[in-house]
């Protein structure tokens, strides 16, 4: 969607004519294999102003921004086919209409194990709908020791920049952060038309509270981020392009997938009507858990398909087998398409909730987790992705 008044679409799909019940699966034709090395991605020096801060701010590890979470989730059921597990935001988070939740992802993307500093949680990215001032975006970090109502806390996107005074300074990430991964160290956040941000969770910082207003470095020498506690900052930048006449490629989402060899990054790419639609895999490298360029100093895709579906919020693949999340407008539950290399994609009508967004698969559980977007119908879940 796009991050402005975003459009409430009737879902449609080219050549999908039958009419469905929720949950049975209609296949339409088949992916089209399409010129993977023609989507390429730079990677951005490492930014320097982090390091300057470092020396001004106090740090925080994930375990202390758990410790001191500030809000309670609610057990709860998002309806979607196969769930086995949900939650729900707090009331305010629920409700809200000047934040709108869009990626997921958890420590099991992280490391292997399941655990990012022996703590096991969920990352959901928000971004705002404002302009005045424009906030950017926040990820919520989420205690899953308690994982029917589990504790959280949110952390602005900061992106670090020296300032007119030659101060180390940093201002919001205004990205729709509508996809999300963690890998090592990193947190990804896709960038609509830019292709990626990766943040640094070595280097989260504390600052001051107490104004929702402020932001950055203020004139007694404090910093601020919206009465936010803690920031997140912004190390590199993995700027997209395309080759040979390839229409631009909409980074509408973003998951890992552990399952492939080895690891990658799968994108879909968001159009209301799914014309031309595609879902693309780039490299990852696992050494320094950035993306893995090629002799020519560029990251080239290494699968991309059309597929045609529509309003594709999400999606992964697990053992070969994509996924994908895709939305119905505000009023109508949304689908669950899944598809190979060779053949779908097969739609399983009414299976997400109304709103779905980004998806993650969690390995050591065997959990395709998702959310729902809409104010006070927001839900955080898994669903079984073995039962599609």
């Amino acid at each position: 969607m796009s991050r402005r008044g975003i459009a409430t679409a009737l879902f449609t799909v080219a050549a999908l004519t039958a009419v469905t019940v929720v949950g049975t699966p209609v296949s339409a034709a088949d992916p089209t294999a399409l010129p993977a090395d023609h989507f390429r991605l730079a990677e951005s020096p490492y930014n320097p102003v982090i390091a300057r801060l470092d020396d001004v701010l106090p740090g925080a590890s994930m375990s202390d921004v758990l410790a001191s979470a500030n809000r309670s989730a609610t057990a709860c059921s998002a309806g979607a086919t196969h769930e086995v597990a949900a939650f729900c935001w707090n009331s305010g988070d629920n409700g809200t209409a000047d934040w709108y939740p869009q990626g997921v992802t958890s420590t099991a993307d992280a490391y292997g194990n399941g655990t990012y500093e022996g703590e096991t949680a969920l990352f959901v990215s928000w971004y705002y709908r404002h302009d005045d001032p424009d906030k950017g975006a926040r990820i919520s970090f989420v205690d899953l020791s308690t994982p029917s109502a589990p504790a959280y806390r949110h952390v602005l996107l900061v992106e670090p920049y020296p300032n007119s005074a030659g101060h180390p300074d940093f201002r919001p990430v205004t990205v729709h952060a509508g996809g999300i991964f963690a890998y090592g160290h990193f947190l990804y956040v896709a960038d609509t038309w830019g292709g990626f941000r990766a943040f640094d969770l070595r280097h989260l910082w504390q600052v001051s509270t107490g104004d929702k207003n402020r932001i950055g470095r203020q004139s007694d020498g404090t910093y601020h981020a919206f009465d936010y506690r803690y920031v997140l900052p912004q190390a590199h930048t993995f700027t997209a392009s395309t080759t040979d006449g390839t229409a631009r490629l909409r980074y509408s989402a973003a998951s890992l997938d552990r399952t492939s060899t080895p690891d990658s990054v799968v994108v879909p790419e968001y159009n209301a009507d799914g014309t031309g639609a595609r879902v693309v895999r780039f490299p990852i490298d696992y050494t320094d858990r950035k993306f893995k360029e090629s002799a020519d100093g560029y990251t080239h895709a290494t699968e991309a398909y059309r597929v045609d579906i529509a309003s594709m919020q999400g999606a992964t693949a697990i053992d070969g087998t994509f996924f994908v999340s895709a939305s119905a407008g505000s009023s109508s539950r949304g689908s669950v398409y899944t598809f190979t290399a060779t053949g779908g994609p097969t739609r399983h009508a009414g299976a997400a909730p109304v709103g779905p967004e980004d998806l993650s698969y969690w390995g050591p559980r065997g959990q395709l987790w998702g959310l729902s977007e809409y104010p006070d119908r927001r839900a955080v879940y898994a669903v079984d992705p073995s039962a599609f």
